[in-house]
């Protein structure tokens, strides 16, 4: 997420994950190689081709002052090599000198072209970040007797705007709340979600039962979906997760989930419940496709210095290098947080190390807390 950092996305790129451990022993692995080579084969033949390499490692995962020193130690041992250990002829040497020469410059070249890529990528990434905040309401940090807290970070790949939304507001049957993720990325998917927000603000005002409310936004759905025609004519669905916190009745949730991943609670004693339903419905805008009814409400307890955890697929679909997906429960049990923001905050933090920077889909996360932050404690690191 875009925190207002001015930390240069290459530099964090390269001292993080796989780049932050082979940054410094590849290049310097090589010339230590070219030293031992040179050292095991007969005087008189020079072998220069782990030294041009050793410039070549470090273009792509040092710094430019890496690569620079990387270079100079190259060139110094090749000419160890050739003129002091060798005694290769002035030209020969020379020559076998000017190759790591050339490849080094290539390398700082190299270099800062693939950091102007990085800081592109990230440029980019911002820009996406940027455009959707902007479709999305910021809500307050406090709603009714409720602490609330949002965020939404782009995913690592591409700058085409995604379709995760969020809103939470004050209605007259207590604080709702919906986290969604529309099919899709790009201007309509962006034509979805304030489709899905204008019917959440309209109905969640209007509307005393949530299933209805999940139903209001169905049928703006399908008839957004009959008003276009021609090629650009699309099905868009959007899983969704609607809850409420009744008015009068804090001490309980009410959930309607379409086809989306489970929220989850957060109790005092460090205890994370995924609230599963009782049974699974069809995304929003694709209930037609079935005869049967749509899956009602859950209604779960909301004790006291409880947190509920709203997010999208993004958050369980973030995948680490071995292939591994985000587990929100078991990287969350047992910790205790200072408020909504405090956890949002370390949940995308530990997202970001799990994936070693590298999300694949964007991020929208919504939490609310029932008590205030004074009763809630520091929690330790997240495990590794």
């Amino acid at each position: 997420m875009n925190d207002g950092s001015d930390e240069d996305p290459w530099e964090r790129l390269r001292t993080t994950g796989w780049f932050g451990r082979a940054g410094w022993v590849v290049p310097y692995g090589l010339v230590l190689a070219g030293i031992v080579i040179n050292l095991a084969v007969p005087r008189g033949t020079t072998v220069s081709a782990t030294y041009a390499a050793a410039p070549l490692a470090a273009a792509a995962l040092c710094s430019l002052r890496g690569t620079l020193a990387v270079s100079a130690v190259a060139m110094a041992m090749m000419s160890l090599n050739a003129f002091w250990w060798d005694r290769l002829s002035t030209s020969e040497a020379l020559i076998r000198l000017a190759t790591v020469v050339f490849v080094a410059l290539l390398s700082l070249a190299l270099n800062g072209a693939l950091r102007h890529s990085v800081i592109r990528l990230a440029s980019a990434r911002q820009i996406a970040e940027t455009a959707q905040i902007a479709v999305l309401p910021t809500p307050p940090a406090r709603i009714d007797d409720l602490s609330v807290a949002v965020r939404y970070a782009a995913a690592y790949t591409g700058a085409r705007i995604g379709g995760d939304l969020y809103a939470v507001q004050s209605t007259p049957y207590g604080a709702r709340m919906v986290v969604g993720d529309v099919c899709g990325k790009g201007l309509s998917a962006v034509d979805a979600v304030t489709v899905v927000l204008g019917a959440f603000r309209e109905a969640a005002e209007r509307v005393p039962d949530l299933p209805e409310v999940a139903d209001w936004i169905e049928n703006a759905l399908r008839r957004e979906a009959r008003q276009r025609a021609g090629p650009e004519q699309t099905e868009e669905f959007v899983t969704a997760v609607l809850a409420e916190v009744p008015a009068g009745g804090p001490d309980q949730l009410r959930i309607v989930n379409r086809g989306h991943p489970p929220p989850v609670l957060l109790l005092a004693d460090g205890t994370v419940q995924p609230l599963e339903p009782g049974s699974y419905a069809l995304p929003l805008g694709l209930a037609a496709l079935s005869q049967e009814p749509q899956a009602g409400e859950t209604v779960v307890p909301f004790p006291p210095a409880a947190t509920l955890l709203l997010y999208t697929d993004g958050v369980t679909e973030a995948r680490n290098s071995e292939g591994v997906f985000y587990d929100p429960v078991a990287r969350l049990r047992g910790r205790r947080f200072p408020g909504p923001p405090a956890l949002l905050d370390a949940l995308l933090e530990d997202v970001e190390a799990h994936t070693e920077g590298r999300t694949a889909d964007d991020m929208a996360l919504l939490a609310i807390a029932r008590d205030p932050a004074e009763s809630r404690h520091e929690s330790p690191a997240l495990p590794g």
